[in-house]
């Protein structure tokens, strides 16, 4: 059953001294500013008053610690939304980057068709299928892409299916024109993961193709029966529908019918301004409900969901602004895991990490053998080379600080997979299990923070059961890193090309 938020300050003050946090804290970035309403509006609960400064900006959703698993594989996962999406009856609504193309995804898209048929027999009009990818990694492939997959539930179940691809406004004009296929997806990218059955929903970082569904290491938590949860996630989606591109039966493209700047071929600063504006109306929409909500509730819960949205290009940056006061006002003796598969953080939180925060930092990163690039042809080969480049430089800033006793950094290493694990695992002093985690589709890194739209959550819980899962997860992740050291990258498979080297400023804006 969905619990409710109930007032209870007694007991978050006591929580507000241990993480030596000051209530009534103010995001500064004047985009997630923009969110807040008139009268703040969160729970002042033992677990959410910890974080009630985020409280302002972002929405809280009190839920049951019981009601959220922790899938563990990537068969996990796909066997999970296959038998979901098949059962579901309400609606199905997916966030993701692409749909690959294989016999795994043709088996998914199988269990999507079998639900609408099953509402179409039994005329129910209330079924819903929402989609959203990205545009440009969802148009990959000269004959048959995301899109093509997709074509025959739109042209079978009209008015059930929508398909919608978001197009980044940064990539007009002479970029649009010139810059090759695959290159152009570095510009910006549609990157929430969300999966959505009914009133359940997965939260990942992983994307619909089949390495993700076999042997591509991600993270999948699993939200079951959350209806006001799901109902924000559905919302979201459909917000960032209304000015991305709706795909026809007949594959191609038109602005959807609320819409009216097209993102590549209208005015990139309207476009900006408009999309931004949509998705902070919606945001207060959520706060004013939530409002109504709050008044009438008395059930207590133990799990608090936080949505951080990072949109930059909107002028959006929930999701930064509350990593940032995380870190900086985290006391000493709390422990901090963080995970990325790309391991590419922007100068603000490198600086917070080794000159400003009192935590120890445990860090896992891609090895580059289980690096997504590993092995690929011609400048693509290379990423992996940058993404070493950028590891040393970090480990090599620790040591020059003299921080090497609180930041350790880990390479994750599994033979015959890939690496694309992204989230933070949050422990307070003396604590074994964690107290906070943050899971979603960011990695942290430059693109995350100003090129994609991107969403995770910050999930705060009380729940023993779900801290001991959590803390599993974490342990599982780590205990395939090798720890780095002075010879890490010193050894003759590190050696990092030196045209690398001097294009690794330009690099780290793109990965």
């Amino acid at each position: 059953m969905l619990c409710k938020i109930r007032c209870t300050l007694r007991s978050g003050r006591r929580l507000l001294k241990y993480l030596g946090l000051q209530s009534g804290l103010r995001f500064l970035s004047s985009g997630t500013a923009a969110l807040k309403t008139e009268k703040s509006i969160h729970p002042v609960d033992p677990v959410c008053n910890t974080l009630s400064w985020v409280g302002d900006y972002a929405p809280c959703f009190g839920i049951c610690g019981n009601s959220v698993e922790i899938l563990r594989t990537p068969d996990d996962f796909y066997q999970t939304l296959k038998t979901n999406f098949r059962a579901a009856r309400k609606r199905i609504v997916i966030a993701s980057l692409y749909l690959g193309t294989g016999q795994l995804e043709k088996d998914l898209v199988s269990a999507i068709e079998y639900a609408c048929e099953r509402a179409k027999n039994s005329g129910n009009r209330e079924f819903e299928v929402h989609i959203l990818l990205d545009y440009n990694r969802g148009s990959r492939g000269d004959e048959v892409s995301s899109r093509t997959m997709l074509t025959s539930l739109l042209e079978r179940y009209s008015g059930t299916v929508q398909v919608y691809l978001y197009h980044t406004p940064d990539l007009s004009g002479y970029l649009k024109q010139y810059l090759p296929p695959k290159l152009d997806e570095t510009v910006g990218v549609q990157h929430m993961k969300v999966y959505l059955f009914d009133d359940s929903l997965v939260m990942s970082g992983a994307n619909l193709s089949d390495n993700y569904f076999t042997n591509r290491q991600d993270r999948y938590v699993l939200f079951n029966e959350c209806p006001e949860m799901c109902d924000f996630f559905s919302g979201l989606v459909k917000t960032v529908s209304t000015f991305s591109l709706s795909l026809t039966a007949d594959n191609s493209t038109r602005l959807h019918p609320e819409w009216e700047i097209h993102p590549y071929q209208g005015n990139t600063g309207d476009f900006k301004k408009a999309a931004g504006k949509t998705v902070i109306d919606f945001m207060k929409s959520i706060k004013i409900q939530q409002a109504d909500r709050q008044a009438k509730t008395k059930v207590k819960c133990d799990t608090y969901v936080y949505p951080l949205l990072q949109m930059a290009l909107f002028g959006i940056r929930t999701e930064e602004s509350f990593v940032k006061h995380l870190l900086q006002t985290a006391s000493d003796g709390v422990r901090i895991s963080l995970a990325t598969g790309y391991f590419n953080l922007t100068k603000h939180y490198q600086n917070i990490i080794v000159l400003e925060s009192l935590a120890k930092f445990d860090l896992l990163i891609a090895s580059p053998q289980v690096n997504g690039f590993f092995g690929a042809r011609g400048v693509m080969g290379n990423i992996p080379d940058a993404y070493t480049y950028i590891a040393s430089s970090f480990y090599h800033m620790v040591g020059y600080y003299n921080m090497q006793h609180r930041i350790r950094l880990y390479e994750y290493y599994r033979d015959q997979w890939t690496y694309h694990v992204k989230g933070l695992w949050f422990y307070l002093p003396h604590q074994t299990v964690p107290f906070l985690s943050m899971m979603g589709s960011s990695n942290f890194g430059y693109r995350s923070v100003y090129r994609d739209i991107e969403c995770q959550i910050a999930l705060v819980t009380q729940n023993k059961q779900l801290q001991a899962e959590l803390h599993e997860e974490q342990e599982n992740f780590f205990t395939r890193g090798v720890e780095a050291n002075d010879e890490t990258f010193q050894k003759v498979d590190r050696f990092v090309p030196y045209w690398v080297r001097l294009a690794s400023p330009f690099l780290r804006l793109f990965l």
